[in-house]
């Protein structure tokens, strides 16, 4: 709930602190932002929307092939990338508590929260950012996400969640050093803004999906492909303000039904080049289940402490 974050969010106007009224989040300077019912807030200014924003039937893809938890060893991963962030293992092979979480856990008793943020930015619908947060019991998380229609269903998502329309490529509208980790899965990279809002000792960890991706679809339905220099552009995209930590690869194999291709395929960048009626003809071509290989790169890179001054 933005209960849980309100504190860490700023006015995307004058940049001053963000309060929570019955209906609102304002500033001292004046300015509000209507709290949907859904339980979402856009501090997205400005009358132009973003042409990268997900439709409703890109989200509603989304949300269906999520569900049905085709990726579910990768929102694994990336849950247990952040334990493994904010719980280092000690010499014995077991995680360690961090202070935060000791002071968070001694403070809820009091009914107060002081756990760790999470902000996941180019969230969606909240799918990996709920799945941190449920192996995390005190912490909360920040879910971005320049889409309305995804943010409408992040805001549901999980009960410590605040869910706010945003654009990654403006300033983000969070406190600097707010952050203990960031999140980025499939999403565009703001270097100098994550590095901002992101803590000193704070981790950003990054999702990439590999050319191997989606094989045998990307070929047989003419989808677009991944090419082999991503690992360098997103290298590129977070230069100067962040140093590459580590790296790890992750594939496995998903057995799809026509209804899961069709969903994997509108929930992706492809939905904007693939005629709708032309992909369910080459669909209907493909056996009624089949392997398609899931892959993926997640690296984790810590800020650079020169950059940021």
């Amino acid at each position: 709930m933005l209960a849980d974050v309100v504190e860490h969010l700023i006015c995307p106007v004058c940049g001053d602190g963000l309060a929570l009224g019955e209906r609102a989040l304002r500033c001292p300077r004046g300015h509000a932002f209507d709290i949907a019912k859904q339980g979402y807030v856009s501090l997205l200014t400005g009358s132009q929307v973003p042409g990268t924003a997900d439709s409703t039937a890109m989200v509603a893809a989304r949300d269906a092939f999520l569900g049905a938890g085709h990726f579910g060893p990768l929102a694994d991963a990336v849950a247990d990338a952040c334990r493994t962030a904010l719980r280092p293992e000690d010499g014995s092979g077991t995680r360690t508590e961090s202070g935060r979480e000791t002071e968070a856990r001694a403070e809820n008793g009091a009914g107060i929260r002081a756990g760790e943020v999470i902000l996941d930015a180019g969230a969606g619908t909240g799918h990996y950012l709920a799945r941190v947060l449920d192996g995390l019991p005190y912490a909360a998380g920040i879910a971005l996400d320049v889409s309305k229609h995804a943010i409408r269903r992040a805001a549901r998502a999980h009960v410590r969640l605040g869910a706010v329309v945003a654009d990654v490529w403006r300033p983000l509208p969070v406190r600097g050093g707010s952050a203990d980790v960031l999140l980025n899965v499939f999403a565009p990279r703001n270097g100098a803004e994550f590095a901002r809002v992101l803590r000193r000792d704070g981790t950003l960890i990054v999702v990439t999906p590999t050319s191997r991706h989606l094989e045998p679809l990307v070929e047989r339905l003419s989808l677009l492909s991944v090419d082999e220099s991503k690992e360098r552009r997103v290298a590129e995209s977070l230069s100067g303000h962040f140093t590459e930590a580590g790296w790890s690869a992750l594939e496995f194999p998903m057995s799809l039904d026509h209804a899961a291709v069709e969903a994997v395929v509108g929930m992706g960048p492809s939905a904007w080049h693939v005629d709708p009626e032309a992909l369910r003809r080459r669909i209907a071509e493909l056996p009624e289940i089949g392997e398609v290989l899931a892959s993926f790169r997640m690296s984790t890179f810590k800020p650079n402490q020169r950059a940021r001054g």
